[in-house]
């Protein structure tokens, strides 16, 4: 039995854990980071606090082993960023902009992150202002919990008056890739500088 419900705050714990353990494009993370915190407090953790009301995490009897994550308003939610989640992060984690981006580290990248955030696309949050992150451990795949994480997710801000919804995944994630387009995402072209392809994807809740 895999139950779906909304988020508590003694998960917290577990997203940063599946976070890590999905982290790279579905894989665990875990031998590419010195701090295994850091993904989560870029991917997972703000979401949790910033907008709790928009996070679902599935559980079966071991505990919770996927989330759904994400604000109905993206601009809303990096303005909050900016004043209750990176400050105290950019003082903990220094700034790698001064060296050359390719010898960063993994880590390194989730710094420069954290002390330039980029915003979403205008093109994109103009349109569809909602966006998300769903990760799942592999005991959960294939088995219809995504759909059903993605089901609670769009229900929940399309009543916090979301007019529609995006995501953005890596070419290397072809597997998720193909579950957004068989969910019924669609393709969003967008002229990127970017050395990694990234696909947009979005869906209209109107």
């Amino acid at each position: 039995m895999i139950a779906i419900r909304g988020y508590r705050p003694e998960d917290l714990s577990d997203l940063y854990r599946i976070c890590l353990a999905t982290g790279d494009s579905g894989a665990d993370a875990s031998r590419l980071y010195a701090d295994p915190k850091l993904v989560g407090h870029v991917y997972a953790a703000p979401y949790a606090l910033l907008s709790p009301q928009s996070v679902f995490v599935a559980e079966d009897a071991d505990g919770v082993a996927g989330y759904i994550l994400g604000p109905a308003d993206t601009r809303a939610f990096e303005a909050r960023q900016e004043t209750d989640w990176w400050p105290e992060l950019r003082k903990r984690y220094p700034d790698p902009t001064d060296l050359p981006r390719e010898s960063w580290t993994r880590d390194q990248l989730m710094c420069a992150i954290i002390h330039h955030s980029p915003p979403a696309p205008s093109r994109v949050v103009e349109r569809y202002p909602a966006h998300l992150h769903i990760d799942l451990l592999p005991r959960l795949q294939r088995q219809g919990v995504g759909k059903r994480l993605i089901d609670s997710w769009l229900q929940a801000v399309k009543a916090m008056g979301a007019s529609g919804a995006h995501l953005a995944v890596g070419e290397a994630n072809q597997r998720a890739i193909g579950f957004y387009r068989r969910y019924g995402f669609h393709s969003m072209e967008l002229a990127s500088t970017a050395k990694t392809q990234v696909h947009w994807f979005v869906i209209d809740l109107a």
